[in-house]
């Protein structure tokens, strides 16, 4: 996975939390591991054996799915291929993110995608990503110690398991705490995802709608 560019403040507010929950969703333990059904990639560096890709049927095998490079790791590992996904600081992204917008409309690409399209998946992940990072917030500015007391305890705790993440950008260590702003902000990207689906513009990437209108 190449080092994505954390030169803007909104790269700096927001790769880093990408690059965390990317990781939640991917660990690439699992991801190495023959036994674990979690397959994923990272599209902008892809090294793949020729036999391995014919083994799939080639790139006609995913020519329809909108997260490409995790469906390609996905039909090779479950042909029997091997595969591997790691972070480097040596391969550097070109591409800028220099506003919100954009990284909300990267987000909103794929995220309902990811969800199956499933209305339910999309209301589990808000409230999941509501209660876990930003509930302890609102607890943590609470008058009463029952309350503040754990939730300063758990915004401490989120912020810790957030700062290997920021060193690995290089970045002040500072940025950690502020993780819960950035979880709200990939709540609102995702439900953007969501609602873009819903009207017929799902996918959009280069001013194309890529994302199945889905039908019951």
């Amino acid at each position: 996975m190449v080092l994505l560019q954390s030169q803007s403040f909104a790269e700096r507010a927001l790769i880093p939390p990408f690059l965390y929950f990317f990781l939640m969703l991917y660990p690439p333990q699992r991801i190495a591991n023959a036994k674990s059904r979690t397959a994923g990639a990272a599209g902008g560096c892809v090294l793949l054996r020729a036999s391995a890709l014919e083994r799939i049927g080639g790139l006609a095998a995913i020519r329809g799915e909108v997260i490409d490079d995790c469906s390609l790791a996905h039909k090779v590992k479950k042909s029997g291929g091997r595969i591997w996904m790691g972070l480097t600081r040596d391969s550097v992204s070109l591409r800028r993110y220099l506003r919100l917008g954009e990284l909300r409309d990267m987000i909103a690409r794929t995220a309902f995608t990811q969800l199956n399209y499933s209305a339910l998946r999309l209301l589990g992940t808000l409230i999941g990503l509501l209660l876990t990072f930003v509930a302890p917030v609102a607890m943590a500015f609470s008058t009463n110690p029952k309350v503040w007391a754990p939730g300063l305890i758990a915004w401490c705790l989120m912020s810790a398991s957030f700062l290997p993440t920021v060193a690995f950008y290089r970045l002040s260590p500072i940025w950690s705490p502020f993780l819960p702003i950035a979880a709200s902000f990939y709540s609102y990207a995702t439900f953007v995802s969501a609602v873009r689906h819903w009207l017929g513009r799902g996918g959009q990437w280069k001013g194309r709608a890529q994302a199945r209108i889905h039908r019951d």
